[in-house]
């Protein structure tokens, strides 16, 4: 089903990539407003926000195209209390100029309450070749420690199980890009990359008691040397993954917008992680040996 979701975002018209970029991958602008709603706010719909955008005319600056407002998107949070909008790159003059447009649909705004990140498409660049490249060079180096430490065939599964995570949580998050037109930004390539270094820590401690059965136990097959050290860390493992999931459900909770999706992309891995650790590669290695016995 991940792999699923990441094609059909690839193949997508509106998206041509795995996952649904946001503004820190692809560049623009992002509006972000705050309503003075007393004790209730009035209803407001993102259709009507639209509507202002598209009516909205700009003057033309020297040597520069007046952008296109008809594909910004507009999200409601906090209950209406807020506004986040996200669209082409505006110069100061245009972002003032549509901030005082909003304002006569979706006001009256908290006077000091208004913030504008703007970025350019370069650096946007920048960034996802940044991301990627961070992600490539933590797997190498995964890779190089483990084979040092241990041997290749430990490298190789606990590579799968790291692409493993990353693959459910990655196609996660495709899915949602379809249905819910989530975007991902720097903050999830920095939780792909928490993902990938809890991932290999359990990983690398049910290898190693798999090493220390293998020397106590020289006279058990390794399907029972497995048994042993998965028994052995299956308790340590759900205690370290309980209590790093409980700050995590507290920032679901009351991070606030900007963190949600950031705690849930961590949440998912540190499951994902827990249970490739305990299960998948401990299985893949029982079954490698089967083979090659």
């Amino acid at each position: 089903m991940a792999l699923i979701g990441l094609v059909l975002c690839w193949i997508h018209p509106e998206i041509s990539a795995p996952l649904r970029p946001g503004l820190d991958f692809t560049g623009g602008t992002q509006i972000q407003l705050e309503r003075r709603c007393g004790d209730r706010c009035a209803e407001l719909k993102t259709s009507e926000i639209t509507r202002q955008l598209v009516e909205l005319e700009f003057l033309n600056e020297e040597g520069q195209k007046a952008p296109n407002l008809s594909s910004s998107r507009i999200q409601l949070l906090d209950g209406g209390e807020s506004l986040m909008l996200r669209m082409p790159t505006l110069s100061t003059a245009q972002g003032q100029a549509l901030i005082t447009a909003i304002a006569d649909v979706a006001g009256p705004l908290v006077a000091g309450g208004q913030s504008v990140d703007t970025i350019g498409p370069t650096l946007g660049a920048q960034l996802l070749r940044s991301s990627l490249i961070s992600l490539l060079v933590a797997f190498a180096g995964i890779a190089a420690y483990i084979t040092i430490r241990y041997d290749r065939r430990y490298a190789f599964l606990a590579l799968v199980a790291l692409a493993h995570d990353i693959l459910i949580v990655c196609g996660i998050f495709a899915w949602l890009g379809l249905s819910m037109h989530l975007e991902v930004d720097s903050l999830f390539a920095v939780a792909l990359l928490t993902i990938a270094g809890y991932s290999v820590n359990d990983t690398v401690v049910v290898f190693d008691r798999i090493r220390e059965r293998s020397r106590d136990n020289a006279d058990l097959t390794l399907s029972q040397q497995v048994d042993l050290a998965v028994s052995a860390t299956l308790t340590r493992t759900l205690y370290t993954s309980g209590t790093t999931l409980m700050p995590l459900l507290a920032l679901i909770l009351f991070g606030g917008s900007m963190l949600y999706w950031f705690a849930i992309a961590l949440a998912l891995g540190v499951i994902v992680g827990s249970w490739s650790s305990i299960a998948l590669a401990p299985s893949l290695l029982t079954l490698w040996d089967r083979k090659r016995g």
